[in-house]
C-alpha cells in the first residue's frame, strides 16, 4: 500500500501563468521523489503601471512516500 503527502509551492514567472507553473515543478522536482500529481490552488499576478509584471501561482504537490 502507497502513502501519499502533499506540500505546497509557490512559483512565479515573467512570463506567463503557465511558465509559473512548469517552474512549480521543475523546481520540486529537484527535490521530492514520487510526484504523481498537482493542484494549482491559487493565482495572482503583480501590476505595475497598468500592465502584469509577474505570474504568481500557489500549487499543491502530491507525491508518494518511500517505502
Amino acid at each position: 500500500m502507497a502513502v501519499a503527502r502533499k506540500t505546497q509551492v509557490i512559483a512565479s514567472s515573467k512570463e506567463s501563468f503557465h511558465d509559473a507553473v512548469n517552474q512549480a515543478i521543475s523546481r520540486a522536482s529537484k527535490t521530492l521523489r514520487g510526484i504523481t500529481g498537482m493542484e494549482v490552488t491559487s493565482q495572482k499576478a503583480k501590476v505595475e503601471n497598468d500592465r502584469i509584471t509577474e505570474y504568481r501561482v500557489e500549487c499543491s504537490i502530491t507525491f508518494i512516500l518511500d517505502e
